[in-house]
């Protein structure tokens, strides 16, 4: 294991089990209602059928993306954020600020994250997305979770950028 894995956790985020299930349940069946208007008997042109396909497959894809997402967490410890597969999301020194305003482009019940370097584009849906610079925490995670972890990294950023003046 590599030290930043040991390091202790100082918050942790996780999706609920009823947000799941709810979750899953309305991305589903989005994608069982597009297949069965694309295969209904009732006359459409061929082209919008195999556009309707196309899309209960790819929201059929986003379904199982939400499951396999929403069964990470995501912890927080001094060497960074990281999820519980272990793959590091931002390492702590590359963590500019905490935006969780009212206005701020954010997941729901979320926060995000300015990055000092742009990183690669990823997304778990209901957990977190990163496009560039900005890493987008939240989803179907907890609002009182998140702002715990949104706090308390705003304040680890306090001290370290209060120790560098």
């Amino acid at each position: 294991m590599e030290p930043s894995q040991q390091s202790p956790v100082l918050a942790s985020l996780a999706v609920g089990a009823g947000r799941k299930y709810v979750g899953l349940l309305v991305t589903g069946a989005l994608a069982v209602a597009l297949a069965w208007l694309a295969l209904s008997p009732q006359p459409a042109p061929f082209g919008m059928r195999l556009l309707l396909l196309a899309l209960a497959a790819a929201e059929s894809v986003v379904t199982w993306r939400l499951y396999r997402a929403t069964q990470l967490r995501l912890e927080l410890t001094e060497a960074g954020l990281r999820d519980s597969s272990g793959e590091m999301l931002a390492a702590m020194e590359e963590i500019a600020a905490v935006d969780r305003g009212l206005f701020a482009f954010k997941p729901s019940n979320g926060f995000l994250l300015r990055l000092k370097t742009p990183g690669r584009r990823r997304f778990r849906p209901g957990l977190y997305w990163q496009f560039g610079r900005r890493l987008g925490v939240g989803g179907l995670v907890h609002g009182a979770e998140a702002k715990q972890m949104a706090d308390t990294l705003a304040l680890i950023l306090a001290q370290r950028d209060g120790e560098a003046d």
